[in-house]
């Protein structure tokens, strides 16, 4: 009907210009919102929301009420109301959160609202505070002539940048590297805190951030992330794709395990294609988990590691997504309280697990599609009119 209407009352020519006009006008006025925090939407549109147990979220939210309430005076007000109000079930959470916070969605790139969810644990090893044939593969604390080169207000595009250096003769050089540092007459001898009995191990624990080591007599001591030597994360998950020794749907932590363990010729090769390197220090709280970017104790399923510069760190969030060999919807409220070298762009998040063996087959296996919502506190009234 449309076709014949047309070639009645437009000549040809007029006809396609004023289709493309059209199509031209629809183009520059369709475009997708800009990656980031977006938009607010009202807590009924939220998936889940009233199916989570979110009293089990308050320990997270009780962990870095200290630090926000300090700099944020939002904060502060959330803060002080948490110490006045009874929120011993998941009504009263829920009740607390819809009034002090609004939900907003996470953009990605070209408009999108998926994103990648991954996980991470805190690993116990074997250790031991000498080395000797079996402990021989170190942990190091920071170096001590590794220099922080703060560029920022020169270079404000290097300003949340990891810059470290050296100095050689009389010039700053980039820090040594991974391949630099483990080799059997590393710059760094003299410096380690203790030795591991699993070279694998130790490189696992790089990407973790934080564990546990187990000393020969049954005590434990804690590692936590200190410094890292400025060089960039590479996934040597990804470089195996690359060489065709995995599949994307094959990797995983026990794959990548299993290839380094059948291939211990080229395993240090593998490994050395990430060069990034990271420091420890010993940590005291073992009772409670290891301390993120925001320097609290990581809540197992409570605390995400994030992109710190979309997303603020200590913003709850709501994600979406699902668990690994399962269709079934995996819906809670988490922190931002962690940072990692591979967590990067708005709708990304890596989920902290805990300790023990479902926290490493979850952590190793996660690398699941989901969406991520920022629940901010409340500034402006007028969308709580909205939907109401």
């Amino acid at each position: 009907m449309f076709t014949r209407v047309t070639r009645r009352f437009f000549p040809p020519r007029l006809f396609l210009s004023s289709s493309l006009l059209i199509l031209l006008n629809g183009c520059s006025t369709v475009s997708p919102p800009p990656p980031g925090i977006n938009k607010a939407i009202c807590w009924d549109t939220l998936a889940g929301w009233q199916q989570d147990t979110l009293s089990e979220a308050l320990p997270a939210l009780r962990q870095q009420c200290p630090r926000l309430s300090k700099s944020q005076p939002e904060w502060k007000t959330i803060c002080s109301a948490i110490d006045t109000l009874p929120l011993t079930t998941d009504d009263e959470m829920r009740d607390f959160f819809e009034a002090h916070f609004i939900p907003h969605n996470i953009i990605g790139t070209a408009g999108k609202n998926q994103g990648l969810i991954t996980g991470y644990y805190e690993p116990t090893l074997n250790g031991s505070m000498q080395p000797n044939p079996r402990y021989n593969y170190p942990l190091y604390q920071p170096p001590k002539d590794m220099l922080t080169v703060k560029l920022g207000s020169r270079f404000p595009e290097l300003k949340d940048q990891r810059v470290r250096g050296r100095i050689e003769g009389n010039t700053v050089i980039p820090y040594y590297s991974r391949q630099e540092i483990d080799n059997s007459d590393s710059p760094l001898k003299g410096q380690e805190i203790l030795w591991v009995d699993d070279a694998d191990a130790a490189f696992f624990l790089h990407i973790q951030g934080s564990g546990r080591i187990q000393l020969a007599d049954g005590s434990m001591i804690g590692v936590g992330y200190a410094d890292q030597n400025g060089h960039p994360y590479v996934a040597i998950g990804k470089k195996l794709i690359e060489q065709g020794e995995l599949t994307r749907e094959e990797v995983s932590l026990d794959t990548i395990r299993q290839w380094l363990s059948s291939h211990p010729a080229e395993a240090d090769i593998l490994k050395n294609q990430n060069p990034s390197y990271v420091f420890f220090n010993v940590r005291k709280d073992l009772e409670f988990g290891p301390r993120g970017s925001l320097n609290v104790p990581l809540t197992p399923e409570r605390s995400a590691a994030v992109d710190r510069k979309i997303i603020p760190l200590g913003t709850p969030l709501w994600i979406t997504t699902t668990l690994p060999g399962s269709n079934e919807t995996y819906q809670r409220l988490v922190f931002a309280q962690d940072t990692g070298g591979a967590i990067n762009g708005p709708v990304r998040a890596d989920m902290f697990f805990g300790r023990g063996e479902r926290a490493e087959k979850l952590a190793g296996e996660m690398k699941q599609t989901g969406s991520i919502y920022a629940l901010l506190p409340k500034t402006n009234q007028a969308i709580t009119a909205i939907c109401k």
